[in-house]
């Protein structure tokens, strides 16, 4: 079985995309043939600072290590490393019809939230970038694809184009699954929306210690006070963070309290630090070491990149044979 999933280097990775994509990617390392990619080309749609790109994607890939990516065990590239996958997004795109990608939910939530007086930031990127994620996850012949439930679309995108290339060409593709893990498929942030970047409400992986602590104390709470019970404790955002970073029981415990009475928001919110800085312990350690000795993690992704490459080529060179290109 062959994973496939990216992660764009668009700015601090958080828990959203730790809970959400990073942890559950990790643990299938174990399980099958992993290729997991910085998204590099991706980040070209929004983010257009190239120094704040190279920066995001050592990050990335920084992040990635400390936090248990295991190379040589998973194959672990830059997007842009591959040229066979921007050459395979134009082959893609001459069998996607447009109806298509104006349907696709993440485009449409981008374009209507940005400013009459800013559309020119609504690129072709924006728009084709399921095509770009369908050669991403075809050219691997991939299996699986863990995804958050926002991007359950493009993979069903994905296999609706690889289905109408084989349908043309012959059998090309390998049609991909998604995976999904719903019990942390959408990662709350400080306001109780999705935590994204674009909202400004993320709590970094890697944070400074006391920036993270006045973010954390600052999350959204309504004005009940501590005596008075809330029934609804299960939607408190911290509750809700909480189960993600600390035992099940101590997170039962304080949901429990704070649905009886007699517990104030201030102290989940200090449990939910307290919680959240030794998860990621072990981590920070690691990273701190990687930090010292990034020939090491510039060597991995050079080692990925020809790994990927080397299958990327074998796919390639299959669908140029079946569509006439060679």
């Amino acid at each position: 079985m062959r994973i496939l999933s990216g992660i764009q280097p668009s700015g601090a990775l958080h828990l959203g995309n730790y809970f959400g994509m990073m942890k559950p990617a990790l643990e299938l390392q174990e399980q099958g043939e992993a290729f997991y990619f910085i998204a590099d080309l991706h980040s070209m749609t929004t983010l257009t600072d190239a120094a704040e790109r190279r920066r995001n994607t050592l990050d990335v890939a920084l992040d990635f290590l400390a936090c248990g990516l295991d190379p040589q065990r998973t194959v672990f590239f830059r997007q842009s490393d591959v040229p066979e996958v921007p050459e395979l997004t134009w082959m893609l795109s001459t069998v996607t019809p447009m109806g298509l990608l104006e349907r696709c939910h993440s485009y449409k939530d981008k374009k209507a939230k940005l400013a009459d007086d800013d559309l020119e930031r609504v690129n072709h990127g924006l728009f084709a970038y399921p095509v770009l994620m369908a050669a991403d996850i075809l050219i691997y012949d991939s299996n699986l694809v863990p995804v958050g439930r926002d991007q359950k679309q493009h993979v069903e995108v994905t296999r609706d184009i690889a289905i109408k290339f084989n349908h043309l060409y012959g059998e090309t593709f390998v049609i991909p699954e998604p995976q999904i893990r719903e019990e942390v498929a959408v990662v709350p942030g400080l306001d109780g929306q999705k935590m994204s970047k674009s909202y400004g409400n993320t709590v970094e992986i890697f944070g400074e210690e006391k920036a993270v602590r006045r973010k954390i104390m600052g999350i959204v709470t309504d004005s009940r006070p501590p005596a008075e019970p809330k029934p609804d404790a299960d939607r408190n955002t911290a509750i809700q963070l909480l189960r993600l970073v600390a035992p099940p029981a101590v997170a039962k415990d304080y949901e429990d309290r704070l649905r009886a009475g007699g517990l104030g928001y201030g102290d989940c919110k200090k449990a939910l630090f307290e919680h959240y800085w030794n998860y990621f312990a072990g981590p920070r350690t690691k990273r701190a070491e990687l930090e010292r000795n990034l020939d090491y993690v510039r060597q991995v992704l050079r080692a990925g990149a020809a790994k990927a490459r080397a299958k990327a080529q074998q796919v390639l060179q299959r669908a140029k044979q079946a569509s006439g290109l060679e």
